[in-house]
């Protein structure tokens, strides 16, 4: 598999460890405010950068249509850097801490620590109401469950260790029921039978593993007591106390862009092939089927009545939940503010 085509699971290295550590760097950083660009260009809020959470594939369909269809320049945007991510980039935590980015998409898993280490951010926004976190296995000897995992091989990648074993605690199997296989990203010991389960991401390995010809069936860590979103949309303090027009602005074009991703998987996929990510040279056809994949984790029931990117007050304390599940205790008004987005869908109840 090509190593630019699958999906980041670095970017959610981990729910502790990792991330932890990062945020110990970010007390360290002086705790720069987040900057938002000169308005040399005439426009009313000018230039903001906007960090990624990985590189520029299907994910971020939504940023693709909000800026190529001007929803961003008619929200009063000059322009809007996309920054792409990856392993090696910086993550969202530390650019909102130096002021180098405006706005990230992050994860609660990764956000959470460094707020506890003393980052002044909230998530404001979820793109995914689901995290895409999946077990994946062969469709003749399909796992659909944890409990079905007891006794068999399970190949884990080591950035993965500790929300696999989240994922346990949360089923209340023990660590010795599984036989846990180190593995690396590329799932060929799936295919050839030298593990009978593999963490994956369910917008990326189940897909191409099908393609390859491996019949294959899974299950997502958020339907058994792992319920944390993801592409969360995370900013400085300071952005909310001091540029809520702005960041209300910014979120209303994010919408749009969105209603719009989700209406049309193979616009979302052109756009990420040919324009945004075209030095990627993805696959067309498996980004058309990852966007579809990825609709039913960003359109949900709660959002269909709410609004995309909301969060209802009952998920926000699921997501507490499943970060204390995995010894990160936080409270919901340290890491959430959903007030600007519930601000603009009063306001215009018409994006819904």
């Amino acid at each position: 598999m090509n190593s630019i085509d699958r999906r980041g699971f670095l970017r959610f290295s981990a729910l502790t460890g990792a991330a932890i550590g990062g945020a110990s760097v970010l007390a360290a950083c002086g705790g720069g405010s987040a900057t938002s660009g000169s308005t040399d260009d005439g426009s009313k809020y000018g230039k903001v950068a906007v960090q990624l959470s990985w590189i520029k594939n299907i994910e971020f369909a939504g940023e693709y249509f909000a800026d190529s269809r001007g929803y961003f320049k008619e929200a009063g945007f000059g322009t809007v850097d996309l920054i792409a991510g990856g392993a090696a980039s910086t993550s969202v935590e530390a650019g909102l801490d130096t002021g180098k980015v405006w706005i990230g998409l992050s994860a609660p898993q990764t956000t959470a620590p460094a707020v506890l280490e003393g980052l002044p951010a909230k998530i404001v926004g979820a793109t995914y109401q689901k995290n895409p976190f999946a077990i994946v296995s062969a469709a003749g000897k399909p796992i659909k469950s944890p409990a079905e995992m007891k006794g068999r091989k399970i190949g884990v990648q080591d950035t993965n260790q500790l929300i696999f074993s989240a994922l346990l605690a949360a089923n209340g199997i023990a660590p010795g029921e599984v036989t846990v296989v180190p593995a690396q990203f590329d799932p060929t010991p799936l295919a050839n039978g030298e593990v009978d389960g593999w963490v994956s991401y369910v917008t990326n390995e189940p897909i191409t593993l099908a393609a390859k010809g491996f019949a294959n069936d899974h299950f997502l860590f958020a339907d058994f007591g792992l319920p944390l979103v993801a592409e969360t949309l995370t900013v400085a303090q300071s952005t909310i106390d001091n540029e809520r027009d702005k960041l209300k602005a910014f979120l209303t074009a994010q919408i749009k862009g969105w209603k719009d991703a989700v209406a049309d998987p193979a616009e979302s996929a052109r756009l990420a092939v040919e324009v945004y990510g075209k030095d990627l040279k993805l696959s067309l056809d498996e980004q058309i089927k990852e966007a579809t994949a990825q609709n039913d984790l960003v359109v949900s029931a709660a959002t269909r009545t709410d609004g995309l990117l909301t969060m209802s007050d009952a998920l926000i304390e699921q997501n507490i939940a499943a970060l204390r599940t995995a010894e990160i205790d936080i409270k919901a008004d340290q890491l959430f503010d959903l007030s600007i987005l519930r601000e603009i869908y009063a306001e215009n109840p018409s994006l819904k």
